[in-house]
């Protein structure tokens, strides 16, 4: 080594960078200032794709469907107090959706905390609520540590947002080279060994759950965007296929299974949750999406199967039959389990002729009216016009992203998904303002892929200027 190497060092914001580049981060959501212009710039240097954007929230929000998109977190840069305060809603976001996304902020100068320093914030407490987790760097030397740590948190378990605040002071600080890179691999190392992507599955849950199915008169699966997260859309199709129960998706777990599939309840969704008498819920939640799980909307003596990866949700839903575990595994499991005493809802069956038939007719209704040309425009003219343009695309299939609220809830009838992870929406939340940072996020997730932004003109209005990016 040359006494000039020997002495190099590194300093706050260029350790930040190399660390997130090791770590797996190809790209970075946000708005550059002080004190984080120098970090996005060395991250620039390190191989992540900085993408600058008039307004953090809008980052945020492509942050986090990034998230979802590539099952790795997204990553949002943001100046310190007001810039972390605008961030803030795509954190929650992410975390409302439980979707990875790694916030990270610059702040004050540590020494004039309390002072009224410029920008000041107390920034773990304004992150906390909404974040996993919240830590803060307060030396140089846990960079990478944490960098690693907040990574690892946003996609284990339930993912979701989680936060980094690095002080102004810190990003200037200095190591030397050789401590520099030894403290990268050593943060590496400890995530590696310390997080599991495994969930433990009980096998007794996965017996009751395919019994309850193979005795049910009226089965359903319900398929969430969890499932379209976990890339389960194999593993529930071939379900869906060997067992012929009919299926729901949620917005965003559309395509999961193609919504041309003989066995979508979707155009019959009403009598679908109304009548039948085991649901097998595989990545979404008993929230108001899906009427709390409650009567009206659900027969009282409804058996919930409920897949989560999180132990709370279960708890909190008390299912039938409660699975701790990924959405991919646990189906897998699933069929497995059938596999050994394998059944099939024929065609012929009651359950799947009244769901086939209130679809047909329900999609024969709304073809009547998609077929009329109406001047000026209602809501079923241009989404017929857009429909058949998408689906002239083929495979892969464009992204399609859905915003507003009369725009969404029509197109989420008309417009057709086919395959997995090509529908985005307001989700969870119902958030406005999430398009045009969704659109940016998926044409860089998704390159090969169109995207197409279907907006109502509120909707747009909410991140307009972010067509400049």
């Amino acid at each position: 080594m040359t006494s000039d190497s020997a002495a190099a060092t590194v300093d706050g914001s260029a350790l930040a960078a190399r660390a997130l580049a090791a770590a797996g981060v190809r790209h970075m959501f946000g708005v550059v200032g002080i004190p984080v212009t120098s970090l996005a710039s060395r991250a620039a240097a390190a191989g992540i794709r900085f993408l600058a954007f008039r307004n953090e929230q809008s980052a945020g929000y492509a942050a986090a469907s990034y998230g979802f998109l590539t099952g790795t977190p997204g990553l949002l840069l943001t100046v310190s107090g007001p810039g972390c305060v605008h961030g803030l809603a795509g954190l929650s976001h992410a975390t409302a959706n439980a979707w990875p996304l790694l916030m990270v902020s610059g702040s004050c100068d540590q020494a004039d905390a309390g002072r009224g320093d410029f920008q000041e914030l107390d920034q773990i407490a304004a992150t906390k609520p909404f974040a996993k987790l919240a830590v803060k760097a307060t030396t140089i030397g846990d960079i990478p540590r944490l960098v690693f740590h907040a990574l690892a948190a946003a996609v284990s378990g339930r993912p979701g947002g989680c936060y980094l605040d690095i002080p102004s002071d810190v990003l200037h600080q200095t190591l030397p080279e050789s401590e520099a890179a030894a403290a990268i691999l050593a943060a590496d190392s400890a995530a590696s060994a310390s997080y599991n992507p495994n969930h433990k599955t009980l096998d007794e849950g996965i017996e009751k759950a395919a019994d309850l199915l193979r005795r049910a008169e009226r089965p359903l699966v319900v398929i969430g965007k969890g499932a379209a997260y976990a890339r389960a859309e194999e593993a529930i199709r071939k379900l869906v296929d060997t067992t012929g129960i009919p299926f729901l998706p949620t917005p965003m777990g559309k395509g999961v299974v193609p919504d041309t599939h003989l066995l979508s309840a979707a155009a019959a969704r009403s009598l679908a949750m109304a009548q039948c008498d085991v649901a097998l819920i595989v990545g979404a939640r008993l929230n108001w999406l899906l009427h709390f799980g409650e009567p009206p909307k659900w027969p009282k003596d409804v058996k919930f199967v409920l897949v989560d990866v999180c132990e709370e949700e279960i708890e909190l839903r008390k299912p039938h039959v409660g699975i701790l575990g990924d959405a991919k595994r646990v189906v897998e499991l699933i069929n497995r389990e059938i596999k050994d005493n394998p059944f099939c809802l024929a065609r012929s069956h009651p359950w799947v002729e009244a769901i086939t038939k209130k679809a047909k007719d329900n999609m024969l209704k709304m073809e009547t009216q998609l077929m009329k040309d109406v001047v000026p425009f209602n809501f079923m003219t241009p989404l017929r016009i857009i429909r058949d343009a998408i689906l002239a695309e083929g495979s892969p299939a464009p992204i399609v992203v859905s915003e507003g609220a009369n725009t969404m809830d029509v197109g989420r009838a008309v417009l057709v998904q086919n395959e997995p992870r090509t529908r985005l929406d307001a989700g969870t939340w119902g958030t406005m303002g999430v398009g045009l940072g969704y659109c940016i996020a998926a044409a860089v997730a998704a390159p090969e892929r169109l995207v197409v932004a279907v907006e109502g003109d509120s909707g747009f209005g909410f991140s307009a200027m972010e067509v400049e990016v």
